[in-house]
């Protein structure tokens, strides 16, 4: 974590064990800066670093906290005024608000109206979603997906007694996981193998054959490097988890349309596939998160290669 994480976490913590009734110093809002977060995995700092590039091309004044860490540090920030625009996850982002409610749904649209009302109380507008997911998915190798014709989960059914599942040691009680599968699809495998939460031990086992189903997440650079067939979640078990930036009032309210054109112009470019390439770029590549999104955004028009 680099210095200015710490140096937010530490305000983040400060104020919390304060309490709520503690004057905000040290928001950001009254400043001529919009400040952009994100959480610490390589994907979000992506996203955080596409959304800031692309505001600075058009003259807007932007500073970075990327990777100050989870939801549980990211969103009292965003509520606080200490930073002022997150790229998030739909889903994710409605189940922590609801406190463990399910309100988050497979239907898109649904959950992104319900995340509109969660954050309309807490000074938080929601912006327009990319049409990019990055969800629990299901994988298989390629030549088990040809040879059991499998396009999605419920292709399973008919030869799943005869399968090895490879998940995360809680992936058992997950209702996203092996418990979701078992209650939604009925799913029964014929043994679980314990691995990582769709890291390398999870590729490894699945390209090696010691797994034959494994969790793997939705825009993971491991799916297209190894030709992985990540199965259609036909019976809608996992939620929608669009990418979708949210950002305080205060902001709208002092630069209007065109910063919400800008944002928005960025969503609509950022697909599932897209994701997984970026992702690639700097999980496999070794390239940083800053040349990605510029070369990304210069691609696409929305930034000068000059600059």
């Amino acid at each position: 974590m680099g210095k200015r994480a710490v140096g937010i976490v530490s305000i983040v913590l400060s104020i919390a064990a304060c309490g709520p009734d503690v004057p905000q110093t040290t928001s950001t809002l009254n400043d001529d800066a919009i400040t952009v977060a994100s959480f610490e995995f390589p994907e979000s700092v992506v996203l955080g670093e596409i959304y800031a590039q692309a505001l600075e091309a058009e003259g807007f004044n932007v500073k970075r906290q990327l990777g100050i860490g989870s939801r549980e540090l990211v969103e009292p920030s965003l509520e606080r005024g200490l930073v002022e625009l997150v790229p998030e996850y739909a889903g994710s982002a409605l189940e922590f608000l609801a406190g463990g409610e399910s309100l988050a749904t497979s239907d898109e649209e649904l959950t992104h109206a319900r995340l509109v009302d969660a954050f309309a109380e807490r000074g938080v507008d929601v912006l327009t979603a990319a049409p990019a997911q990055n969800q629990n998915g299901f994988a298989v190798a390629h030549k088990t997906a040809e040879r059991h014709d499998l396009e999605a989960i419920s292709d399973l059914t008919a030869i799943d007694e005869d399968l090895a599942f490879g998940g995360p040691p809680e992936c058992p009680e997950r209702p996203l996981c092996l418990a979701g599968l078992k209650s939604t699809y009925g799913l029964g495998f014929d043994r679980f193998v314990t691995l990582d939460a769709g890291g390398p031990l999870t590729v490894s086992a699945l390209r090696a054959g010691t797994v034959d189903v494994a969790l793997l997440f939705t825009t993971d650079a491991a799916i297209q490097e190894n030709d992985f067939v990540l199965l259609e979640d036909d019976r809608g078990l996992q939620p929608a988890e669009n990418v979708t930036p949210v950002v305080r009032d205060e902001v709208i309210e002092r630069h209007g349309d065109r910063f919400v054109g800008v944002v928005d112009a960025v969503s609509r470019l950022i697909t599932t596939a897209e994701l997984r390439a970026l992702n690639a770029n700097v999980t496999l590549e070794g390239a940083s998160p800053e040349r990605v999104a510029a070369a990304w955004l210069a691609e696409r028009g929305l930034l000068d290669p000059r600059d």
